[in-house]
């Protein structure tokens, strides 16, 4: 009898065994697609271990990216029988392509998301429809409140449980809280030393960008696609003297809570940083600035322009052929003569141009603080031919990025020194503070010469092609450019410049003592050059941060 008890025992903990495992393993092999997949999906692929996903602010505190709980839409193929039915109930509720729910519906799994973000209506329809496979569920969503504004700064949270592109993709290991934060402080004899921090909550990000100036500067672009048909756009303010960007503005932009409906990869690109152009004569202040510096010319140096300059084959000429006659450097830059900056050029040497630009930072990254960052080292026109160097002087056959061009520029605004520049000011871990400590570059160019260029840039203004971005009771420096764009950037294998152009206008102000510097670069406006299309809006954009910053006059009108 006690033999037959132990034995019925056993074979009931044979028989609970068999079944634990079995259930197991329908878990965590049969089921493990449906499993894994319901799991990702209700936290949208937010790690419960890693905390909530840190959020991302303009300066001021408004919202850019946060987290906010959604409910999605999704089926289970195997389970559902009548699928063309349920695709076509589907696509009426969902508002979405009926070929593209049966294409999931027939794939041979357990999972298969539909839809992000349903609103009350639709879940409740999706379960009055009663069909077996279909479900709906809660899930953590990311959510950019601002839909398109900035949205190549900061990017978005993609599948795989990361961030993609701009701020999302840079900083994801803070937003994660997965990565240590360096707190700098300073210490004896202005050196500095970190702190480390390590967080398990995801860290709060706060930009250094301006949520009104973003807004004009995205709103001026817009503009300019309807009054001048660009093709693209971009806007950069800059803090001058900290490197700090105020606004990064492009156009066409998109809208991250919708990425996945995108085809056009090419939009998620920041063009600031991510795409290289020739800048035409806003190169020009660089070439003056480099011979200037060397002592080969000065702002008073007069050449004889006969409209055109031969080197070998090729003929090097004025916009639309116009000849000067005798001119100084400084009436180089006002009229923006391409002969006067070849004859800049070669006062200065090959040798020295090519070692200004590498000190300017034109061959190298310029570190600013978002994903994927380009640069070229030019390896053209560092073949030493005097045609690449002669169009390099007025700005062709030159590739930079627009970052590049502005923070060059800051040479000029910060007595020879350029600023780094960077869009996150404050990272917030625990709510301990850690602020981004400004970086400044090592001389490039003397205080006399920075001085001296930004005095040819105001007569720019002043008195020379750009009189129409003056702003009454403020001296304001600033140069147009207007290149053309090569047939190879086009993607037609063809030698040589094509009709279309970048337009772009740089310029600071006050510019005796800078608050903020503006490059506007335009691509291919329907305009013959940058002072009937970057120039007003570089303008409009100035007058709105004088007002809006209340920065007193220079002097009386």
């Amino acid at each position: 009898m006690k033999n037959w008890r132990i034995i019925a025992v056993f074979i009931f903990m044979i028989i609970f065994a068999t079944a634990i495992i079995g259930r197991l393993a329908y878990i965590q092999i049969v089921n493990h697609d449906f499993n894994k997949a319901l799991a990702q999906g209700q936290q949208n692929q937010f790690n419960v271990s890693e905390g909530e996903r840190g959020r991302i602010f303009f300066k001021n505190g408004e919202i850019l990216a946060t987290n906010t709980v959604g409910v999605y839409a999704f089926v289970s193929p195997i389970e559902v029988e009548e699928k063309e039915r349920a695709a076509k109930e589907l696509s009426l509720i969902l508002q979405i392509d009926e070929e593209m729910i049966l294409a999931k519906l027939n794939k041979d799994t357990l999972f298969e998301k539909i839809k992000n973000n349903i609103n009350k209506e639709e879940e409740q329809l999706i379960e009055e429809l009663a069909i077996s496979g279909i479900y709906s569920r809660e899930e953590l969503f990311r959510n950019y409140p601002q839909e398109e504004m900035a949205s190549q700064v900061v990017g978005f949270f993609g599948g795989e449980n990361k961030g993609q592109y701009g701020i999302e993709e840079y900083y994801d290991d803070i937003l994660r809280g997965k990565k240590q934060i360096q707190k700098k402080e300073r210490g004896l004899f202005g050196s500095f030393f970190g702190v480390s921090k390590q967080s398990n909550e995801g860290s709060d990000i706060i930009l250094t960008l301006d949520y009104n100036i973003q807004f004009m500067a995205e709103s001026l672009l817009k503009q300019a696609q309807e009054d001048l048909n660009i093709e693209s756009g971009q806007i950069i303010v800059m803090e001058p003297a900290s490197g700090k960007i105020l606004a990064m503005a492009s156009w066409p932009n998109f809208n991250p809570n919708n990425y996945a409906e995108i085809d056009d990869f090419d939009i998620f690109q920041n063009s600031t940083i991510q795409k290289l152009f020739e800048p035409g004569s806003v190169m020009k202040p660089i070439t003056m600035a480099a011979a200037i510096d060397k002592k080969k010319i000065t702002p008073q140096t007069t050449y004889i322009d006969t409209g055109k300059v031969k080197i070998g084959k090729y003929t090097i000429e004025n916009y639309n052929g116009r000849v000067f006659g005798e001119r100084t450097m400084t009436e180089v830059l006002e009229r923006s003569i391409n002969t006067g900056a070849v004859f800049a050029e070669r006062q200065l040497g090959h040798k020295s141009f090519l070692k200004y630009l590498d000190s300017f930072g034109f061959f190298d990254p310029t570190g600013v603080d978002l994903e994927g960052e380009v640069f070229s080292n030019n390896s053209i026109f560092k073949r030493g031919y005097e045609i690449n160097f002669a169009t390099a002087a007025f700005g062709q056959g030159i590739e930079i990025t627009p970052m590049h061009l502005i923070k060059s520029f800051t040479a000029i605004t910060n007595q020879g020194s350029p600023a780094k520049p960077y869009v996150v000011d404050k990272i917030i871990t625990n709510g301990q503070e850690i602020e981004t400590i400004p970086e400044a570059a090592n001389q490039v160019i003397s205080s006399k010469t920075a001085s001296q260029i930004t005095a040819m840039l105001i007569s720019v203004l002043e008195n020379g092609y750009s009189k129409a971005a003056r702003i009454p009771g403020y001296y304001i420096a600033g140069k147009t450019g207007t290149a053309q764009i090569p047939w190879s950037v086009l993607g037609i294998n063809q030698k040589g410049y094509s009709d279309k152009t970048w337009q772009s206008f740089i310029g600071f102000a006050p510019a005796l003592s800078p608050r903020f510097i503006i490059l506007v670069k335009l691509d291919n406006p329907e305009t013959r050059t940058a002072e009937y299309s970057a120039l007003p809006l570089f303008r409009d954009l100035s007058k709105y941060i004088i007002d809006y910053w209340n920065i007193p006059p220079d002097y009386e009108e």
